[in-house]
């Protein structure tokens, strides 16, 4: 582990940690004002940044200048428990994959909107929006996310099916949110070395965001789901650091996807903290490199 990940985990809990080990800090993550979700300006000068509307919600698309319109696609679903909106370091990581050599690639960017104003459904309908448009348009697409975002990319791909044969080429899922429950006891082993994240807090917002959906319902807890829908998905790359809470759901979502015959490489990095591939540090630069290649590569050619 590098003094880079110590340093930010040592941050992380005089700042964060303290909000999600009390209970009340559920309503009051509930109840802080979002914030923007406007590309940057940044990103605005090095790629082009086209906005439309669907289901009333802002879908960014993201490209290079030198890539043309109406190729391969990444949706890409940013984290942030499903309270807080996307920010500088997804932006960031939407710029890479933007701008990754290979077939050139949109990366599309569906602002869904968040706890307790919407919930699952309102999400899933959205991005189901999204994904279906590519896919009419004969686009390859491989779905992306980190946290809570890569539960709903694993909720999305197993609820809107059948997707297309062979255009849904991948999943990349950093640190998952997979069951809103958070009842898997390899968590009690792990929670007190997470200096980020803590449980009590995030029942509240599994309750808000779940809606009238029962906690043990796929499209909210998609690792629950039954082996024959996963065995509809296509490759998944899976990230994760061994000091994350959502380390043991990621680990039995691994082993439930290849019981299903599903292609799965498990990524754990030892003393990583959560969403490491997002962070500025030697762990979290090289995952960062290696991930957005895997999924550009998959959106290079057809698939077999």
């Amino acid at each position: 582990m590098s003094w880079q990940m110590r340093t930010v985990g040592a941050l992380m809990r005089v700042t964060r940690r303290r909000r999600f080990a009390d209970p009340d800090g559920g309503p009051a993550l509930l109840a802080r004002p979002k914030g923007p979700s406007d590309p940057p300006a940044r990103l605005r000068r090095r790629c082009v940044v086209e906005t439309d509307v669907v289901e009333g919600f802002a879908v960014h698309r993201v490209r290079a200048r030198a890539t043309a319109p109406g190729g391969p696609a990444v949706v890409y679903l940013h984290g942030g428990a499903y309270v807080s909106e996307i920010v500088r370091q997804h932006w960031s990581l939407v710029e890479d994959l933007a701008t990754a050599p290979g077939p050139g690639v949109e990366v599309v960017v569906p602002i869904y909107g968040l706890a307790p104003q919407h919930h699952a459904t309102d999400a899933l309908r959205l991005t189901g929006a999204v994904l279906r448009g590519l896919l009419d348009e004969d686009r390859p697409v491989h779905l992306a996310g980190d946290s809570a975002g890569a539960g709903l990319a694993l909720a999305l791909a197993l609820h809107h099916r059948p997707l297309g044969p062979g255009l849904l080429r991948g999943l990349t899922l950093m640190a998952p949110w997979l069951d809103l429950r958070m009842a898997n006891p390899g968590i009690d082993a792990v929670e007190p070395h997470d200096p980020w994240l803590a449980r009590p807090a995030l029942h509240a917002v599994a309750r808000s965001w779940a809606g009238g959906l029962p906690l043990t319902d796929p499209r909210v807890s998609p690792v629950l789901a039954s082996e024959e829908d996963l065995a509809t998905l296509p490759p998944v790359e899976l990230w994760v650091g061994t000091r994350d809470i959502t380390l043991p759901d990621t680990r039995l979502l691994a082993e439930r996807l290849r019981a299903a015959g599903v292609a799965v490489r498990l990524h754990e990095e030892p003393g990583a903290i959560h969403v490491h591939p997002l962070l500025p540090v030697p762990e979290g630069r090289a995952a960062r490199r290696e991930l957005v290649r895997r999924a550009v590569d998959s959106l290079a050619v057809a698939p077999a």
